[in-house]
C-alpha cells in the first residue's frame, strides 16, 4: 500500500498529525506537564544554544570552526611510539606534528571531531585534554560531543599512557611528551572555537588504488565467503571526505578517512614524522595556504584515520631481505634469519623517505580530486553519544539460543612475533595457536600463570601476558573503554578505541548503518570509521579472523568475541540517536542518547602513581676550543636545484629547549638584494628539511639538511640552527642557556656550473 508525503526522515503526514493530536489530548494531563517540567530541567543543563544570525528564513547553514596547532614534543630521547623499540628513540625532526580540529554547531548543538599526528589516542590524553577542555569552556566540550583520533604515526613520541604496559614500552609516563601533546590539541580546538562561522560541508567518496596492501591475507581468507564475495578487495580502498566551506563557497578546511598504516617511516626510523598521512596534510595545506609556512594559514587539512588494522603501505609485500625471496605464507618468516629478515616493501623499495613520499602524494592526489568534485551537501541534526563499557564482562547474544562473552585483557604469543612491517626480535612466529615450553616458564616465573579462566576465555590464543590479572605497579591493560558516535546530518563517525581490520570496519559499518536506518530517521546513512580514537586498546579482529592467531588477533585483548561486542554496544548508541520521542518527532528532530547510562568511568591515576624510566637530560658538553652553535662542518659554497645542501653544527640537547611549539630548531633562509634581508623559506616543519640530532655521550651534534626542491629559486641562502644546552651554575645549580648557529652563504642554482 503506498503512503502519504513523507516529513521528519520517513514519517508520514497522517503519523506525524496523529502523533499531534495526541500530545495536544494528553496536554492537560498532570503527567505530561511533569514530562515537561523534566525535559525543560534537563535542557537547561546543556550549553547555551549558539545562535547563526546570518542564517536566511530558507536556509540554515552549520556554524564551522576550523584548528590547526603543533603537538609536537622533546625531540630527544623519548622513545617513538609505534614499533614498541625501546632503541627507537628520538633524534630529531623530519616534519613537525600537528593537531587538526573541526567543530560543528547546528544553533542547539555542538560536535568536535579531532585528528593529531600521533600513534594513537590514549586515555590519560583523552581525560586531561577534557579537563583542560572543562576548565576553559565549562561543559561545551564534553566526553560524548568531542572525539580524539591519532594518525597512526609510528614516529610519534610516546610517553603518554597511565597502563603499566604502554609505560614499559615507551620509558613510563614522560610529562613534557604529553603536555606537548595536550596542549597541542586543545590549542587547536582553541582556534577552531575562535573561528567559528556560518558555512556549508560537502561529502565526496571515491577509490584509491595502489596505496594499502592487506599484511594478513591468511586470516582475511578465514572470513566466511559469502561476506568477502561481497567486496572486490581485501582492503579498503575508499576514500571518504568532507569539505567544509563558508557562506561564500570559500574553503576553510576538509576532513577525510582513509585505511592505511602510517608506517611507511619504517623502525629503523629515529626522527619525529607525521609518515604518509601527514605528508598528505602538509601537500594540500601548502597548495590552499599560499605564501603561508609549514603550520600556518586559515586552510586546515587533515588526513585520518580508519580500519587500517591489517592495511599496510608497503604494497610490493613482504621479502626475505637476504634472498629477494617472498616470505613464507602463513607465518612471515624466512628460511634463513626468520622474522627479522621478513621485510614488506613500499612502492619505493627500502627507501622510507620516498615511500612515505609516494603513498602521502597517492592519499592527497585523491583527496584533492575529490574535494574539488565534492556536490553533495550534508544537512540535518547534529547528535553525539557515548558510553564507557567495561570491556572485559560483555555479555554477547550470537544468535538465538547462544551467548558469548568478552575476556581479561591478554596478549596472545604471535603478539611478540610482530608484522611485516616491523618484525619482533626474538624466535616468536605469526599464526601460533600453542604456547612455547621455554616462554611460558620464563613468564610463569617473573609474570605468573594465566588463570585457567582467562586461557578458555581467550581461546584458541595462547596467552604470552595475561595483562588483565596483572595490576603491579598499575593494571597493564584497561578495562573501561569509550564508545562514541557523532553524526553530522547523515553522516555517522563511529569512534574505534583501537586498530580494526578490514572486515570488522565493514562489518562495524553496515551494523550502524542498519540500526540508524531501522528507525527511518536516517536514510542513506554514510557511516564512517574513525579509528584509533579516544583510548587504546590494540586490535579488533572478527571472530574468523582471531582464529589464524597471526599478530591482529594475538593483540585482540579481549577475546574472541571482542567485535561482537562492539557491534552490540555501537549498534546501542544508533539506536538512541535515530529512535526518536514524541517531542522530537514534532520538532523534525530525533535522538534517545541523553538517555543512555553513561557506565562505570575510567580511573584517572595520580601523578605520583605514575613512573618514568626516562632519566633527565645531563649537563651538555662540547669539544674543547668549540662553543654551542658553532659550525664542525660547513656547507658547500654552491648547489643546485635537487641537490642536498648538509651543515653539522655544535649542539645541545634537544630536551633542553622545553616546550618548542610553534618554534624551530631549523630555517633555511634566502637573501633579498631589493630589501638586504633574509627571509626564511623553510622550517623544520617543511618537508624539505632534516634536523638530525645525532648525541656523543654528553657531546652532540646537530646536522641539518636542505633537500633543495626543484621548485627553489636561484639565489643566495643560508640555514640556521637554534637551541639551548645545560650547563652548571655553581656547584649544585645549573642553568639553561640559548645558542644558534649559521652556516656560511651558499648559492642555489637551477643548472649545474661548468666548474
Amino acid at each position: 500500500m503506498a503512503r502519504g508525503k513523507t516529513v521528519c526522515g520517513g514519517l508520514s503526514t497522517l503519523e506525524v498529525t496523529l502523533m499531534v493530536l495526541f500530545v495536544v489530548m494528553t496536554a492537560v494531563s498532570v503527567g505530561l506537564i511533569s514530562v515537561m517540567a523534566v525535559h525543560w530541567e534537563d535542557r537547561l543543563q546543556e550549553p547555551e544554544p549558539t545562535v547563526n544570525p546570518t542564517a536566511g528564513p530558507h536556509e540554515n547553514p552549520y556554524l564551522i570552526g576550523v584548528g590547526r596547532a603543533d603537538c609536537t614534543g622533546p625531540p630527544g630521547d623519548v622513545p617513538l611510539m609505534g614499533y614498541a623499540n625501546l632503541e627507537q628513540t628520538a633524534a630529531g625532526i623530519h616534519t613537525r606534528l600537528f593537531s587538526r580540529a573541526f567543530i560543528v554547531d547546528n544553533g542547539s548543538k555542538r560536535v568536535v571531531f579531532v585528528t593529531a599526528d600521533i600513534g594513537m589516542v590514549s586515555q590519560r590524553l583523552r581525560l586531561e585534554v577534557l579537563k583542560e577542555l572543562e576548565v576553559k569552556y565549562g561543559i561545551l566540550y564534553r566526553q560524548d560531543n568531542v572525539i580524539l583520533s591519532g594518525t597512526h604515526t609510528h614516529s610519534g613520541l610516546g610517553g603518554y599512557f597511565q597502563y603499566t604496559l604502554f609505560m614499559i614500552t615507551s620509558k613510563g609516563y614522560i610529562k613534557p611528551s604529553i603536555k606537548a601533546i595536550v596542549n597541542g590539541i586543545v590549542k587547536s580546538i582553541d582556534i577552531a572555537h575562535r573561528s567559528i562561522k556560518p558555512g556549508r560541508i560537502y561529502m565526496s567518496k571515491g577509490e584509491l588504488e595502489e596505496s594499502n596492501l592487506n599484511r594478513s591475507p591468511h586470516s582475511y581468507l578465514n572470513n566466511p565467503a559469502e561476506e568477502r564475495n561481497k567486496y572486490k578487495s581485501n582492503t579498503d580502498k575508499q576514500v571518504t571526505l568532507l569539505k567544509f566551506t563558508d557562506l561564500d563557497g570559500d574553503g576553510m578546511g576538509m576532513l577525510s578517512w582513509f585505511a592505511v598504516h602510517a608506517v611507511s617511516m619504517n623502525y629503523t626510523n629515529q626522527m619525529v614524522s607525521s609518515d604518509n598521512m601527514g605528508y598528505a596534510s602538509y601537500l594540500l595545506e601548502q597548495e590552499k595556504n599560499i605564501g603561508f609556512l609549514p603550520g600556518e594559514g586559515p586552510f586546515v587539512a587533515a588526513f585520518a584515520s580508519s580500519n587500517l588494522g591489517d592495511a599496510s603501505p608497503n604494497i610490493r609485500g613482504p621479502f626475505c631481505a637476504n634472498t629477494g625471496l617472498p616470505c613464507d605464507y602463513l607465518n612471515s618468516s624466512c628460511p634463513i634469519g626468520g622474522l627479522k629478515m621478513c621485510v614488506a616493501l613500499g612502492p619505493a623499495g627500502s627507501d622510507m623517505f620516498n615511500n612515505t613520499k609516494i603513498i602521502g602524494e597517492n592519499i592527497f592526489k585523491r583527496a584533492k580530486d575529490l574535494y574539488g568534485k565534492a556536490r553533495q551537501e550534508v544537512r540535518g541534526p547534529l547528535h553525539a553519544a557515548h558510553q564507557w563499557v567495561n570491556m572485559t564482562d560483555v555479555t554477547v547474544q550470537l544468535n538465538s539460543t547462544h551467548t558469548g562473552r568478552t575476556c581479561k585483557p591478554a596478549l596472545g604469543h604471535s603478539f611478540a612475533a610482530g608484522t611485516t612491517d616491523g618484525g619482533g626480535d626474538l624466535n616468536f612466529t605469526q599464526g601460533a595457536v600453542e604456547g612455547d615450553p621455554f616462554w611460558d616458564g620464563i613468564r610463569d616465573a617473573l609474570l605468573g600463570a594465566p588463570s585457567n579462566e582467562t586461557q578458555d576465555c581467550h581461546q584458541p590464543k595462547p596467552i604470552l601476558f595475561s595483562t588483565g590479572e596483572m595490576t603491579w605497579p598499575l593494571p597493564w591493560h584497561p578495562s573501561i573503554v569509550d564508545v562514541q558516535i557523532i553524526t553530522i546530518g547523515p553522516v555517522a563517525i563511529v569512534a574505534i578505541p583501537g586498530e580494526m581490520t578490514t572486515m570488522s570496519g565493514r562489518r562495524i559499518r553496515e551494523a550502524v548503518k542498519q540500526e540508524l536506518e531501522a528507525q527511518g530517521t536516517f536514510s542513506n546513512a554514510e557511516v564512517v570509521v574513525a579509528g584509533l580514537c579516544n583510548i587504546y586498546t590494540h586490535y579488533i579482529t572478527t571472530y574468523e579472523e582471531y582464529q589464524i592467531q597471526r599478530y591482529e588477533g594475538a593483540s585482540t585483548i579481549y577475546g574472541p568475541h571482542t567485535l561482537s561486542a562492539y557491534i552490540q554496544k555501537f549498534r546501542g548508541l544508533a539506536k538512541a540517536i535515530a529512535e526518536p520521542t514524541v517531542f522530537q518527532l514534532l520538532l523534525c528532530s530525533q535522538g534517545k542518547e541523553q538517555e543512555l547510562p553513561k557506565g562505570p568511568e575510567p580511573p584517572f591515576f595520580k601523578d605520583s602513581q605514575l613512573f618514568s624510566l626516562l632519566p633527565a637530560a645531563a649537563v651538555d658538553k662540547k669539544p674543547i676550543n668549540t662553543t654551542f652553535g658553532e659550525v664542525l662542518e660547513r656547507v658547500d659554497p654552491e648547489y643546485t636545484v635537487g641537490d642536498v645542501a648538509s651543515v653539522t653544527f655544535v649542539a645541545g640537547n634537544p630536551r633542553h629547549s622545553g616546550d618548542i611549539r610553534d618554534k624551530t630548531f631549523v630555517t633555511v633562509e634566502k637573501y633579498h638584494n631589493s630589501t638586504a634581508h633574509w627571509d626564511v623559506v623553510h622550517t623544520d616543519a617543511s618537508w624539505e628539511t632534516r634536523f638530525h640530532w645525532v648525541k656523543n655521550g654528553a657531546e652532540s651534534n646537530a646536522t641539518i639538511e636542505w633537500h633543495i626542491p626543484l621548485s627553489a629559486q636561484a639565489g643566495s641562502y643560508r640555514i640556521r640552527h637554534f637551541g639551548h644546552y645545560k650547563q652548571w651554575k655553581g656547584f649544585l645549580e645549573t642553568v639553561i642557556m640559548a645558542y644558534e648557529g649559521v652556516s656560511d652563504v651558499f648559492r642555489v642554482s637551477k643548472i649545474k656550473s661548468n666548474y
